[in-house]
């Protein structure tokens, strides 16, 4: 292994065409400086220079992690960017890691001849390489190591090795200013990025309708995409299951929007059958069928002015999809019995819980009309899919039952709350609206308690599993939910607690053990004057 020093021999070489090759390629290399390429193509596109205008092979740029503990591999010939981010070296590891620790350059003759040379990214050996020279520099800025730069070249005996790590170092040095420059503005730029993400949360909560509850990301792109269409009279479809909130998403965009104070008329297609629902969208005349009476006005105008919610759209029949596809081509419809148009100044919103996919498939959705209706979709998630916001949902519906029942609720029984974390309602937010309800009619003590809940969310502690249970697990769960409150209550005291459920320390102390609860949770600190 050779160490140049300051005092290094000037290069016995005077081949002008190596030199004029070397002056080019550095010419060349100030040009992709230049360019405003991203790093990574910058230090790619200088490894291709050295290979195509200089021989040498096997380029490897590697720079300090930002801990400045280890060497990542930023650039390799012939690697992927998923196996760059797998090959790093610890300060001191081989010759690279030596390099990055003394900030001074190494060259080696014959690499089958340094023992230090681990060959831990090519592998020439098992690729059958000739002798090869190898050529390692730090990259430096103002004496400041940012990583290293190799490369192989075929060994030649009357080849200077000086020579070499002289022209490397002045490639190394053109890319340490660039790489210098490019963490500084990434540092710059962290804290603005920063800035621009607290504020879009910021604003995201500033726009989250008042009738929607949840934080999760999933509902927050919810809130931006009702944001972002509300001010417009662009057609909305609002797709999710059944019980996910979609017509309070659709009264969210509505009462954002300039019609707020214009009707918003909904209109659920499944619940009428075809005469019904033509009748109710168009409106009848006089006459028109047994038992018109006299002319009526339909939703279509009622919500002249507002927004029409057609909840359940994909069910609809055939003739009713025709007709509605006229509607909201055209704005105008003929009420049942009449051929006089009317016009309608209507804003649609469509929901439907249905595959919209498959039934056109199938033939029973109109092509032109889900392309109608489809402009601006938002997709409502089912609420296994945002547990963050299961606790708040229910903290919501408590107040909105204890309110309406005229009964004091203070809180949730640790036991109910991990039965309805480990739940996956099916019903969606309608069904938790429901257990609420069930739960604030049952509770006594202004606590909802696991026993509260019903029994499709009746579940072991440590299973975790839902069902009705057997009668030892539901009796278990009861006596973790009045141990736990207990201890809550009495500050972790576990013989206050035994003393208040009128059982023994003893035998609440065994409870505790057989349950694995921690009464030092429930301790607070807090200090008592008398």
């Amino acid at each position: 292994m050779t160490i140049p020093s300051k005092t290094s021999a000037e290069p016995q070489s005077n081949d002008l065409t190596r030199h004029a090759h070397e002056l080019e390629t550095i010419l060349k290399l100030s040009r992709l400086l230049g360019r405003g390429l991203d790093q990574h193509a910058v230090l790619v596109a200088t490894l291709d220079l050295l290979n195509d205008e200089l021989g040498l092979t096997r380029g490897i740029i590697l720079l300090l992690t930002h801990d400045e503990k280890g060497l990542m591999l930023e650039v390799a010939h012939d690697y992927t960017p998923y196996e760059l981010g797998r090959l790093s070296y610890k300060r001191g590891e081989g010759i690279v890691g030596k390099v990055v620790e003394t900030g001074k350059p190494i060259a080696i003759s014959k690499m089958s001849e340094e023992p230090m040379f681990l060959d831990r990214i090519y592998n020439r050996k098992q690729r059958m390489v000739g002798e090869m020279s190898f050529f390692c520099v730090p990259i430096l800025c103002e004496k400041e190591v940012l990583g290293v730069l190799s490369v192989d070249r075929s060994y030649d005996p009357n080849e200077s090795l000086d020579h070499n790590l002289q022209f490397l170092s002045i490639v190394a040095s053109m890319i340490a200013y660039d790489v210098k420059l490019r963490r500084l503005a990434s540092l710059q730029q962290q804290p603005l990025e920063e800035e621009n993400s607290r504020l879009r949360s910021e604003l995201l909560d500033r726009y989250r309708p008042e009738n929607i509850i949840g934080n999760s990301n999933a509902m927050r792109e919810v809130y931006q995409a009702i944001y972002q269409v509300a001010s417009s009279d662009t057609t909305v479809l609002i797709r999710g299951e059944s019980g996910t909130g979609k017509e309070l998403v659709a009264h969210a965009i509505h009462f954002s929007s300039p019609r707020a104070k214009g009707a918003f008329i909904k209109v659920n297609c499944a619940a009428l059958n075809e005469n019904l629902l033509e009748s109710e969208l168009f409106g009848h005349e006089k006459g028109a069928f047994t038992g018109a009476i006299g002319q009526r006005k339909g939703r279509l105008e009622e919500a002249d002015g507002g927004t029409l919610f057609l909840d359940e759209i994909g069910d609809f029949s055939p003739m009713i999809q025709v007709k509605l596809l006229r509607v909201i081509q055209e704005r105008s419809f003929e009420r049942v019995g009449s051929n006089i148009p009317v016009r309608a100044n209507v804003r649609f919103i469509c929901a439907t819980n249905r595959n919209l996919e498959e039934a056109m498939a199938e033939g029973r959705f109109r092509n032109d009309l889900y392309y109608r209706i489809n402009v601006f979709p938002i997709f409502l998630p089912p609420l296994r899919d945002r547990r963050g916001d299961i606790l708040l949902l229910a903290d919501h519906f408590v107040n909105v039952y204890s309110k309406r029942m005229n009964k004091e609720i203070k809180r949730i029984s640790t036991s109910a709350i991990d039965m309805m974390t480990s739940y996956h309602w099916p019903g969606n937010v309608r069904e938790l609206e429901n257990t609420i309800e069930r739960a604030a009619l049952l509770s006594r003590e202004g606590v909802i308690h696991g026993h509260h809940l019903p029994p499709t969310l009746q579940t072991g502690r440590t299973t975790n599993t839902t069902g009705h249970g057997t009668f030892a697990e539901r009796v278990a769960v009861f006596e973790q939910d009045i141990i736990i409150d207990a201890l809550k209550r009495k500050n972790g005291n576990m013989a206050a607690a035994a003393q208040e459920l009128g059982a023994t320390p003893r035998i609440i102390r065994y409870k505790i053990q057989q349950y694995d609860i921690d009464p030092k949770q429930f301790t607070r600190n807090t200090s008592y004057t008398k």
